[in-house]
């Protein structure tokens, strides 16, 4: 029932109900679960500038999930979530920090910074 209301939702553009659904397909709740729909529909919710997702794009390209593998974009959609306050992004733009993934230097004080503020 919930996934019905928000692919309604969804197909009017409405950022957060896009990102919902594609955990919904992302799961498998109330729909077979596809991760190229999931990845799609996160898509259009970043691309809104919706920090979750970003957050969940982000993910799936570090997972190579619906999307190639890619720690590079999967760094740069969590600084985009991360600038936005989530806490969520923020830890995992810290993990990559720290281990110096995603193009981004190895560096323990900036992933130390991130880590408190996460």
């Amino acid at each position: 029932k919930a996934a019905q209301l928000f692919q309604r939702a969804a197909n009017k553009g409405h950022a957060h109900a896009q990102c919902e659904l594609g955990k919904c397909y992302a799961e498998g709740r109330g729909m077979p679960r596809d991760d190229d729909e999931a990845a799609r529909l996160y898509r259009r919710a970043a691309e809104q500038g919706h920090a979750m997702g970003q957050l969940n794009l982000g993910r799936s390209y570090e997972q190579g999930k619906g999307v190639p593998q890619d720690d590079r974009e999967a760094a740069r959609l969590f600084r985009l979530a991360a600038e936005q306050g989530l806490a969520a992004a923020r830890f995992k733009l810290a993990l990559l920090c720290g281990l110096g993934r995603g193009g981004l230097p190895q560096d323990d004080c900036e992933a130390a910074r991130l880590f408190r503020l996460a």
